[in-house]
């Protein structure tokens, strides 16, 4: 009977070993790093080891934080999208925090000579127009004209088993796009960090550490441990964020205002599908949603088995399906597909299979590029 108890606890020591792991879990290669040091942070509700914030965690270490930095969404994950978040001071430890979406979006060089080491780790989710990964560039362009070192600990992606849309128009750069890469750009945050660095997205030398992740590859399905942001409740939502994402730049609701945000998606019209739901304000994940209080009508995925990858499908779909089709694109589309073209493309009536063929020489090429920078296989 020992034997099998032992047996059964080995098996499950191996198979917590074999799980990914982000890089915050390994505390022995990060403290060296810190030790002595004045550190800021850029983290949020995701800087997570093994279900405690890295803050409370560093500073039981008795590492010197000085400053936090929060993205979109505020240190705590609960500000809506696109809503202003003020800097304060967490009530936990008394650190000051320092907001980095508003007008500041990028820290300063007085806010940086408070402190010797940046060190980030924010869970993205793989896609262009998530705008963690924005904040990661303006932070890496801060710590190079700040000639401050940066430390980046690595996640996995959980939409990393592919790349897919096309590659942006720099054009079109924004803080919902800001370098030519596809909408899946198939990369960790640190394995992007070295393509910013090694294609010279900023224009001066950065002093760049990335600790990798344990046991991780691309071809893996990973289910993060904490939701990225109010509005990507679980898996599902994250996966299909990808392509549900696009529908923000349209007059069709995403069920921001429900408890399944981009699980659905749907317009006060019956026409446009049998599914019913319908957007309220909720605090801390969707206040003021389009079409609030209105009864929307289209689509559930939240019983699909087999998600799909990156797809057009679903906007040229409701497009063919709208009555006042001048209408159903607004200016933010542009930017979130990455180019001028793809929006004509589907108002002329062209497939699916024709627009994505467009995609192809931009995507081939960057994915020999993507090949250089990988950490994982």
């Amino acid at each position: 009977m020992k034997n099998y108890i032992f047996i059964i606890l080995l098996f499950a020591a191996s198979y917590c070993m074999a799980q990914p792991q982000p890089a915050a879990y390994d505390l022995r290669k990060i403290l060296p790093l810190l030790k002595n040091k004045k550190i800021g942070l850029v983290v949020n509700q995701t800087s997570e080891v093994r279900g405690v914030h890295l803050v409370d965690t560093l500073v039981k270490l008795k590492i010197n934080i000085q400053t936090i930095f929060g993205p979109e969404h505020g240190f705590r994950g609960t500000a809506d999208a696109g809503e202003k978040v003020n800097s304060s001071t967490d009530p936990k430890t008394g650190i000051a925090i320092v907001s980095l979406y508003g007008k500041n979006k990028k820290p300063s060089l007085e806010q940086l000579n408070k402190v010797d080491i940046l060190l980030f780790d924010i869970q993205d989710v793989g896609c262009r127009f998530y705008t963690y990964i924005s904040t990661m560039h303006y932070v890496m362009e801060a710590c190079a004209e700040a000639k401050k070192p940066l430390i980046i600990l690595d996640r996995p992606n959980p939409n990393g088993m592919y790349v897919g849309g096309p590659v942006l128009d720099t054009a079109l750069k924004s803080f919902v796009g800001m370098h030519p890469i596809p909408i899946v750009h198939g990369l960790t945050v640190g394995e992007l960090a070295k393509m910013i660095v090694g294609e010279k997205w900023i224009s001066k030398p950065i002093n760049l550490t990335v600790i990798p992740c344990k046991n991780y590859n691309h071809s893996m399905k990973y289910v993060l441990p904490i939701k990225p942001s109010p509005n990507l409740p679980n898996s599902k939502s994250i996966s299909l964020y990808p392509s549900l994402c696009l529908f923000e730049g349209t007059n069709i609701s995403v069920a921001r205002g429900t408890e399944f945000p981009f699980q659905a998606i749907g317009y006060p019209d019956s026409s446009f599908g049998d599914y019913v739901f319908t957007p309220q304000s909720i605090e801390g994940m969707a206040k003021n949603p389009m079409h609030e209080g209105k009864k929307c009508y289209g689509l559930d995925f939240m019983k699909l088995e087999i998600l799909p990858y990156f797809t057009l499908k679903y906007v040229i779909d409701f497009y063919n399906k709208s009555k006042d089709k001048d209408k159903y694109f607004n200016n933010f589309f542009d930017k979130l597909i990455g180019n001028k073209i793809t929006k004509e493309q589907i108002k002329n009536g062209a497939y699916m299979t024709e627009i994505e063929n467009t995609w192809q020489t931009d995507l081939e090429k960057y994915k020999l590029i993507r090949a250089k920078y990988l950490l994982y296989p």
